[in-house]
């Protein structure tokens, strides 16, 4: 069953001294503050495509790692993953680094690299990236 998920943005100004907030609809939790100013110099207490995409990008990397680790027969106790966004102005996103670290009884490091490396390839988000590039680090803990 295919699902759809929705989120909105009202955006007040110009780009450079307005801003906006986005508003995530289907959960329902809540809006966050966005600006020119929190994606291109600091965030200071606002989001940015770039933040929102990385956290998609980290929970849909976790999922499909778990999901394959345990289709493997080693389900994870635990996965921390960063993903880390980098936006150039005037340029765009210029790559989008994943880090893990995961707590995986009866796996060894080469293994779980190989998981990593798949699910990189294959979660959806990886694959709606697919023109960025995308690389990553993958440890045990």
């Amino acid at each position: 069953m295919a699902t759809t998920r929705t989120a909105h943005t009202v955006w007040e100004g110009d780009l450079l001294k307005g801003s906006g907030a986005v508003t995530f609809d289907s959960s329902g939790i809540g809006e966050q503050p966005v600006s020119w100013a929190s994606r291109a110099e600091r965030a200071n207490g606002r989001t940015s495509p770039e933040e929102l995409i990385a956290a998609a990008h980290s929970s849909c990397f976790s999922m499909a790692l778990s999901n394959g680790l345990t289709t493997a027969g080693n389900p994870p106790t635990r996965l921390v993953t960063t993903a880390n966004v980098d936006f150039q102005p005037g340029t765009g996103i210029t790559g989008i680094h994943l880090d893990v670290e995961g707590t995986v009884p009866g796996i060894d490091a080469d293994a779980f690299h190989a998981a990593a490396e798949d699910a990189k390839a294959n979660c959806p988000v990886s694959q709606a990236l697919a023109g960025t590039t995308i690389t990553l680090s993958a440890k045990l803990a």
